[in-house]
């Protein structure tokens, strides 16, 4: 899944790109509200984590600028600023949740997952398909009970067709999922990822290819 950080302090985006990159995000950061709004215009972001106190344009404009656009990409405000009309105002305009800095990288990433859930129509962290099973928060997946090993961007690009199972996921959302800006990522490096992954999945599910389209994760 990946994450658009909107964050001008670059020791604290620092900071939370790490953790969050540890915790299996795919993660961007930009500095400014304007440079965010031209990221959402090239590329497809699972969530926003957007700062109030940007420079320019704040956090507040940005993200009811999201919500005229009839984007509903889920918006995390992480800020410093703790006081109730702040809250009030950030949720009411449109955010989805709201941190107060200092906050414990585990707990940004549990309410990450928390929120892009809901915005697949998977509220249960716990997706299964035919006799595969995935614990989202502890980022374990079992196939007829037995563990199945998986490296991180083949989780990614598993996740991702698991949250939208039984349609079809194209090959260009599977690469926005694994990568950054900083990763040099194609959708030929999506094709060897899935080739692995139905090796490791065997008969129980199957990911069926759409050609011209992408992938579709299938119940056999």
């Amino acid at each position: 899944m990946r994450i658009l950080v909107v964050e001008d302090d670059a020791l604290v985006a620092d900071a939370m790109l790490r953790g969050l990159i540890q915790s299996g995000f795919a993660v961007d950061r930009v500095a400014s509200a304007e440079l965010a709004e031209a990221a959402m215009q090239q590329e497809t972001f699972d969530l926003l984590l957007v700062d109030l106190g940007l420079p320019g344009m704040d956090g507040f404009e940005l993200v009811r600028r999201v919500r005229r656009a009839n984007s509903a990409v889920p918006v995390l405000i992480v800020t410093a600023r703790d006081g109730l009309a702040d809250r009030v105002n950030a949720l009411d305009i449109g955010g989805d949740d709201y941190l107060v800095k200092p906050f414990a990288v585990p707990e940004l990433a549990a309410r990450c997952r928390a929120l892009i859930r809901r915005s697949k129509a998977a509220g249960n962290p716990q997706l299964s398909a035919g006799g595969l099973h995935m614990d989202l928060p502890r980022r374990e997946a079992r196939i007829d009970g037995q563990p199945l090993e998986l490296t991180p961007r083949e989780w990614a690009v598993l996740e991702c067709l698991a949250l939208h199972v039984g349609q079809v996921v194209h090959k260009e959302r599977l690469q926005q999922a694994v990568s950054s800006w900083s990763d040099d990522i194609t959708t030929n490096a999506v094709e060897v990822y899935v080739s692995r992954l139905r090796g490791k999945l065997g008969d129980t599910v199957s990911i069926r290819t759409v050609r011209g389209l992408g992938y579709r994760l299938d119940e056999s």
